[in-house]
């Protein structure tokens, strides 16, 4: 089939600033599809007109319904990064579509800031939770966001100062590349803007003050960085796990038994690409998996209220399984062996001789290696300091051939 589906990206200069093969495909189209704002851009000719329905995927199933004829989607800059291009591209085979990118907010701001693109960190935060942010400002880091409406620099200056950044450099650019464009710049406890233009991307230049909050994407986060019942994996062997569970790029950890959900957090911290399922059957540790994944900057951790094996039975393939907590139960470890592909990697941590006993019959099923770890900390002995050790932990970890 030929490329019946072209998806073009348009900037603030409309039609005058498109190649010619753009120009040519909107002019023959049979149906065209974007936002008011983009087919206001276009004169009225022979195409059908479609906006984007709520929720979207009312209009992909509909755009779908076109297959076999000219159909152009407008989109907003580059549609591969954070546009409607990724969503379409999960739906329609690459060899039925045609993708015309024009440059990206991203692009365009670090042109007009003079930052390097590759050094700089890119989020949106349209239609996402403000908390994303939480897991990007670090000391000198420079901050793409993507504005979810006129309202979005204000609260993300709002946020910055409730994290020690106030003395951070914020930029609003609106409309770039049109017209319109127009940059309003301060401080983050400076912003007296209590509204921009809906069209806007923030920069964010981060300037820690005394009281910043710092917390490195290594695994290793203090134990005081969550809320917990005492169900926490110590910090030392907590960097010790999430290393045996070796995230890798766009892979899943299965965390069952999840207490505060510090392993899965730790594990999505190590890179945006990953994703992570926490498996809880205690409502109040719910609770605190979902205040701490905010917190610490990481709101798309998907929790799961029940308790293992059963819980598991509609979740998504993991690539890597964690056992915090009810390894003895019979089923669950051949469970959780069993949904991991080759390559996978599952990881058990116990501190019963119970749960000993049952790591070396799973040893000797499967293969796997047995790692003792014990942690000691110095602590205050009267005037002087002593080791205080901490309950040893037993771990197991194999890698599914």
């Amino acid at each position: 089939m030929t490329r019946w589906l072209s998806i073009v990206g348009l900037d603030e200069g409309g039609l005058a600033t498109l190649p010619a093969l753009a120009r040519e495909l909107i002019d023959q189209a049979e149906l065209l599809v974007g936002g008011a704002r983009h087919l206001a851009m276009v004169p009225e000719g022979g195409a059908e007109r479609m906006s984007w329905a709520s929720p979207l995927k009312l209009t992909v199933e509909e755009i779908l319904r076109w297959r076999g004829r000219r159909v152009v989607v407008l989109a907003t800059g580059d549609p591969m990064w954070y546009g409607v291009g990724v969503t379409l591209a999960r739906a329609v085979p690459l060899e039925e579509m045609l993708i015309l990118p024009a440059p990206s907010a991203f692009s365009l701001a670090c042109a007009r800031l003079g930052w390097p693109l590759a050094e700089t960190e890119c989020l949106t935060l349209h239609g996402r939770p403000l908390a994303l942010l939480n897991g990007a400002v670090a000391p000198g880091a420079r901050l793409l966001l993507l504005s979810h409406d006129g309202t979005t620099p204000a609260t993300v200056a709002k946020a910055l100062v409730e994290l020690g950044y106030g003395a951070s450099r914020v930029v609003a650019l609106e409309h770039m590349g049109g017209a319109a464009e127009r940059h309003v710049a301060a401080t983050a406890e400076t912003w007296t803007a209590a509204q921009v233009g809906d069209l806007n991307t923030v920069a964010v230049e981060c300037m820690a003050g005394p009281d910043a909050v710092i917390r490195p994407h290594t695994p290793g986060l203090s134990d005081e960085a969550f809320r917990h019942d005492g169900q926490l994996t110590k910090r030392e062997i907590r960097a010790m796990t999430v290393a045996a569970l070796a995230p890798l790029p766009g892979q899943r950890l299965w965390d069952i038994g999840a207490g505060c959900g510090s392993i899965a957090i730790e594990w999505l911290r190590c890179g945006r690409s990953l994703r992570a399922v926490a498996v809880e059957r205690d409502a109040e540790r719910v609770s605190m998996i979902t205040e701490n994944a905010v917190t610490l900057g990481v709101p798309q951790l998907q929790v799961v209220v029940g308790a293992a094996p059963a819980a598991l039975a509609d979740l998504p393939s993991p690539d890597a399984v964690f056992i915090g907590g009810g390894v003895t139960m019979p089923g669950l470890a051949e469970r959780c062996w069993a949904a991991l592909p080759c390559g996978g990697r599952l990881v058990v941590n116990v501190v019963t001789v119970e749960g000993e006993g049952r790591l070396i019959a799973l040893r000797d099923e499967i293969g796997g290696t047995l790692t003792r770890l014990a942690v000691s900390r110095a602590e205050p002995v009267g005037p002087f300091s002593g080791w205080r050790p901490l309950m040893p932990v037993t771990q197991f970890a194999a890698v599914k051939p």
